[in-house]
């Protein structure tokens, strides 16, 4: 068994390496991750053409092998199942600091590593912690990780992936695990979850300001709603509730026809190529 740790912070994360170190019972671990932050990057690859970034060794504490690599996190595992890095099994990403739950799924570089990795045939979990304290636009930042009790998610995460590799599927999966910033012997227990529609506290409403001293040129300025009550049958609510949630990611398809399609629109294809 070869397991790549990824993330989507960077190689230098705590997280990361707390993560890599808790996967050593269960195979052969390689860090490839990559050189910067590129949190919020969904399973983005970047264009084809150039797709040709450095790849530098690192060395981190417990770890025989790691990697920094000038790209995004899905390029990290695609380039895994390639065999860049050898023969990989398991893809596991994280730990990042901040639940990874509701609509932030679609956009998080944590969990696009790992539905790029079932693209390719190999299993992957996503592993996320909530933060305590940081600001909605981002206060503090260096002071919430200081908080961040990375154990907690090493250790659900540890169980679950010892599970896992004893009896790998057939057809790979995503398990997306979201724990609260505790230890695990804090935390209530645990919930399967469904991907949730509302999160925690969303953004409002954004606009343009003028950029001072700068002609026809603006920032947008984000304002944020009241925070809200998720139930705990969705991910986020689970872990407001101190929870660790268990998620397992279906692939994206196409939606019955006959359930979700606008027959007008299907009408008018029929017209167009008559």
């Amino acid at each position: 068994m070869r397991i790549l740790v990824t993330n989507d912070d960077g190689i230098d994360s705590i997280g990361l390496h707390v993560l890599a170190r808790s996967m050593k019972p269960f195979g052969d671990v390689v860090i490839a991750a990559p050189d910067s932050e590129y949190s919020g990057f969904g399973a983005a690859l970047g264009p084809l053409h150039q797709m040709k970034p450095d790849v530098k060794r690192k060395v981190i504490d417990g770890i025989d092998e790691a990697w920094s690599v000038g790209a995004p996190p899905a390029l990290c595992a695609m380039f895994g199942r390639l065999g860049v890095f050898g023969d990989i099994d398991l893809v596991v990403s994280g730990i990042n600091p901040g639940a990874n739950v509701g609509r932030s799924v679609y956009h998080s570089g944590t969990i696009g590593a790992c539905l790029t990795a079932r693209n390719g045939g190999i299993s992957g979990v996503a592993v996320s912690q909530s933060v305590d304290y940081f600001g909605v636009e981002g206060q503090g930042w260096e002071s919430v990780l200081d908080n961040q009790q990375w154990q907690g998610a090493a250790d659900v995460a540890a169980m679950m992936v010892g599970e896992l590799v004893t009896d790998m599927p057939t057809d790979p999966v995503v398990l997306n695990i979201n724990v609260p910033n505790n230890q695990a012997a804090e935390m209530k227990g645990w919930r399967r979850t469904r991907v949730g529609s509302e999160p925690p506290r969303a953004i409002e409403r954004a606009q343009m300001q003028p950029a001072p001293g700068h002609t026809d040129t603006f920032h947008v300025a984000m304002s944020w709603g009241d925070a809200i009550q998720i139930p705990e049958d969705a991910d986020g609510g689970a872990v407001m509730a101190g929870y660790a949630s268990v998620t397992w990611l279906g692939r994206l398809e196409g939606d019955d026809p006959t359930q979700a399609c606008v027959p007008a629109a299907e009408s008018a294809l029929d017209r167009f190529f008559a």
